[in-house]
């Protein structure tokens, strides 16, 4: 419960760094961009803009990751509105960004997982790639799964009498989605955690 609450005061402390907000604005506009050229295979449409929304709360935690995920929803409509508003789906993009913050802020103490190659004798910390994974997962069954399925059928997307038949369709799509999605977090989220403490000459953080 201490790491927990910890992990809140320090992701608040963001709001007050000018470096912070300048870092979420811009991974905001860049989440933007990629929600923009999403790419539709008929059977499955490939969006990978939740990557800049995981960046985020790896990089600013829960509360920055939170608000981050209230403003990509809502500049989102700004900019492609479809429909009316809705804020149960703003709601929705928040609890998206509170769920990567708690699984990947890298600030979060807590014991690292190493994984050891018996032929070369060398350990790598693969604690970010666990949590990535872990998160990834809440994403997609809390989220994808359960909550948007229940608010596309209270709001009529989805016929009452399809519900069943469109988590089976949702839980095809994203399990094809999960191939592809884990690979890039995997990539993304070591670059862009290394890049930031080098830019600004930050201490290593262990990730666990």
């Amino acid at each position: 419960m201490k790491g927990i609450f910890s992990c809140f005061t320090e992701s608040a402390k963001e709001f007050t760094k000018l470096r912070s907000l300048t870092i979420t604005a811009l991974f905001i506009a860049v989440s933007m961009m990629i929600e923009a050229f999403s790419i539709d295979l008929q059977f499955v449409k490939l969006n990978f803009a939740f990557l800049a929304i995981a960046v985020i709360g790896m990089l600013f935690g829960p509360c920055m990751g939170l608000a981050a995920g209230f403003a990509c929803d809502i500049v989102g409509y700004l900019v492609h509105p479809s429909g009316g508003f809705l804020p149960a789906y703003v709601l929705v993009g928040g609890l998206q960004g509170l769920i990567y913050g708690l699984c990947l802020y890298y600030k979060m103490s807590g014991h690292s997982i190493q994984f050891r190659n018996n032929k070369t004798g060398k350990e790598r910390d693969i604690t970010l790639f666990l949590r990535a994974i872990v998160a990834r997962l809440l994403d997609v069954i809390v989220i994808n799964l359960l909550i948007q399925t229940k608010l596309n059928m209270h709001y009529g997307f989805i016929p009452q009498e399809a519900y069943g038949a469109a988590i089976v369709a949702r839980t095809a799509k994203n399990v094809i989605e999960l191939g592809i999605d884990l690979p890039l977090l995997f990539i993304l989220l070591p670059i862009a955690l290394t890049a930031y403490q080098r830019v600004f000459r930050l201490q290593k953080a262990t990730v666990a």
